[in-house]
């Protein structure tokens, strides 16, 4: 993952790096992408890393001893403070669709930057819209107004997060549409794709800026387009 690379990959969208890794594969097909509608805390941002993956949950008290569960409280924060740069926190809230408690909120958003992570991708909650960190996206389930007895249950684990599995160092690429996992075999040829996805779209785009544009230049450009496309 060069310099000139994840520059790319943070002006781009998720829809392109899809479509950018089906033109590096040759082919359509991978499934290493989110489901559902997520919610994000920036709109524009737009957040890429390598995962430091961990699993929490909120519904219900624990049964744990609470001395067990400040020590992985802890271990949890050094772990991802020990995350080489760029680097995303996926987290993967056991209560899923039951959710509640929001692990996310200006406390954590702002601890996690100053650790130099880059921002989260998780299908539990989020709080505090007006006072999280600046430039730290939070890709999140939803939204809510309490904490209820969120803790971490798991660290540096795989997790599934609206369907998609992340493992951790694995690279991620998270905005307002989703999630995508990058496959570590088509990073070299990432960059040249997305030039590629970004060039084939244009015929189509550029060809309805014109004066005399009609439905047989359209079909003119779709077949180029078709040609071009993967």
């Amino acid at each position: 993952m060069t310099p000139t690379l994840l520059e790319l990959l943070r002006s781009v969208d998720t829809p392109t790096v899809c479509n950018a890794i089906e033109v590096a594969q040759g082919k359509r097909g991978f499934n290493d992408f989110t489901r559902g509608t997520v919610q994000i805390s920036d709109p524009s941002g737009v957040v890429v890393g390598k995962a430091r993956t961990a699993k929490i949950a909120a519904k219900v008290p624990s049964t744990e001893d609470p001395a067990l569960i400040r020590e992985r409280r802890m271990a949890y924060y050094k772990y991802m403070s020990e995350g080489t740069e760029p680097s995303i926190v996926v987290i993967e809230d056991e209560d899923g669709a039951d959710a509640v408690g929001a692990f996310w909120g200006e406390l954590n958003t702002t601890v996690h930057k100053a650790f130099g992570l880059a921002g989260v991708l998780t299908n539990g909650v989020m709080r505090d819209l007006g006072d999280m960190a600046p430039d730290f996206p939070v890709v999140a389930g939803r939204v809510g107004p309490s904490h209820a007895f969120v803790r971490v249950t798991e660290l540096d684990t795989p997790v599934t997060v609206f369907g998609m599995t992340v493992r951790a160092d694995d690279w991620v690429h998270a905005d307002r549409h989703g999630a995508v996992v990058i496959p570590a075999d088509v990073i070299p040829q990432l960059e040249d794709a997305i030039r590629k996805t970004q060039a084939t779209e244009r015929i189509v785009l550029d060809a309805t800026k014109a004066e005399d544009f009609d439905f047989s230049s359209f079909e003119a450009a779709w077949s180029a387009f078709e040609n071009a496309r993967t």
